[in-house]
């Protein structure tokens, strides 16, 4: 009995074995971007699959070799071209079936596990005509940069980090870091757009995947003067806190922190379907090779003078700017900086990020550091060009002092009591200070 009672459970484990060991679909996901929209099929395991389209009507046919689907995964909410999904067997197969609004070019791919996400399948859907692309609003924000009597507003292209697929961070109360620099990224907008010679320019307004390299080439369509990309990092240790500048390394990471967290962020095109490990070698080198002397230098500035702003408002978790190998940073003419605002894994700065108050204190230092940029380095035709007197100028706010102002304005606090005539340092809020130049 004993060998015949071995050999049925043998059987029975291998039985077992071979079940699970069949590709199952848990879930099928759609989001929508600027110029495309993309179909994402949560899967068990790797799969071998069939893919071709139908007309009369349109539809797309996926044929996933072996699968299964758990029950309600078919199920999902018309997008886009998308009107439905439909589910059924060809013989041993899973069959899908995508009915359509309209023909759609199709780019379909797999993706391994990356950040958390397990295997998937993906189907990127894009209009035939192309007449859906993000790159079309940048005209638009080129035009209203500029200003009649040729005082042209500089335009900052302000980047959210994540989005779509890639979810960025999570928390431990379930915030999502890619909501959370969304929001901040709009609150900095809004006040950039209040600056009399600042115009801003979004490179996602809504919840939608971006590639890497697409983000700073949306930024360098849209001229920008300046990039900057918005995140909230994570740590294992709940205690780590503060916030985190960052200006692109191409030596590599000024501290194990940056690399740590370089390499998080570059894992975004991973996530989102874009592999960033695949592209030529030689033209890799190329990107990264080039000179990028003054815009770096200009990056560090800017980096700086941010960094100050946050420290006013707050625990930074380094002290100086940082430098790491950030895909997003990659602009070799356009000065470019990640802020990493808080630690969305510690719960106290989940919490204040969740704070429309904190996020526009975020904001309001943010754009702060940005301002005193182009006051001290304004681009010819531009209105801080134009306007030297105007742009020199701080309003106090409560809580700074004048060595605060002067460190943020890099001046010293004698050229700064000389310039507004000042016998003691006590200042009241809202007083207008002149501010002298740094040279």
């Amino acid at each position: 009995m004993m060998p015949r009672l071995s050999l049925l459970l043998c059987l029975s484990a291998l039985s077992g074995t071979l079940a699970a060991a069949s590709p199952e679909v848990g879930g099928v996901r759609l989001w929508n971007a600027d110029d495309h929209t993309r179909v994402v099929l949560d899967l068990n395991q790797s799969a071998s699959y069939k893919l071709f389209t139908l007309a009369n009507p349109d539809r797309i046919v996926l044929d996933i070799q072996g699968a299964e689907i758990k029950p309600g995964a078919a199920a999902l909410v018309p997008l886009g071209p998308v009107k439905g999904l439909r589910s059924g067997r060809q013989g041993r197969d899973l069959r899908l079936v995508l009915d359509l609004n309209e023909t759609q070019r199709v780019k379909s791919f797999l993706l391994p596990p990356a950040a958390g996400i397990g295997h998937r399948l993906v189907v990127d859907l894009f209009d035939p005509e192309n007449a859906k692309s993000t790159i079309k609003t940048v005209p638009l924000v080129v035009a209203q940069a500029a200003e009649s009597d040729g005082q042209r507003k500089v335009v900052v292209a302000i980047d959210a980090g994540h989005g779509g697929e890639d979810p960025g961070a999570l928390g431990g109360n379930g915030s999502r870091e890619k909501n959370i620099t969304l929001a901040v990224a709009k609150e900095l907008a809004a006040l950039v757009d209040q600056e009399p010679g600042m115009k801003s320019f979004l490179i996602r307004d809504s919840d939608f995947f971006v590639p890497l390299n697409k983000r700073y080439e949306l930024a360098r369509e849209a001229k920008a003067d300046v990039f900057i990309s918005i995140h909230a990092d994570a740590a294992l240790a709940k205690s780590a806190k503060g916030s985190s500048v960052f200006v692109l390394s191409n030596r590599g990471a000024s501290s194990e922190f940056a690399r740590m967290i370089a390499n998080q962020e570059n894992q975004s095109d991973l996530v989102g379907g874009v592999s960033i490990g695949d592209k030529d070698t030689t033209l890799a080198k190329v990107l990264l090779d080039l000179s990028q002397g003054a815009t770096m230098e200009a990056s560090e500035i800017v980096a700086t003078n941010v960094l100050t702003g946050l420290k006013n408002i707050g625990n930074v978790h380094k002290h100086e700017v940082q430098r790491a190998n950030f895909v997003v940073l990659r602009a070799p003419d356009v000065p470019s900086i990640l802020v990493e605002t808080a630690f969305i894994s510690n719960p106290t700065e989940e919490k204040r990020l969740n704070d429309p108050e904190h996020r526009s204190n975020l904001a309001t230092a943010i754009v702060a550091g940005i301002r005193d940029y182009f006051s001290t380095s304004p681009p010819i035709g531009t209105w801080y060009a134009a306007n030297p007197q105007k742009a020199r100028q701080h309003i106090v706010s409560p809580g700074e002092s004048l060595s605060l102002i002067a460190e943020r304005h890099r001046v010293s606090i004698a050229r700064l009591r000389t310039e507004n005539s000042l016998t003691t340092d006590t200042l009241h809020v809202g007083r207008v200070l002149k501010i002298p130049t740094s040279s």
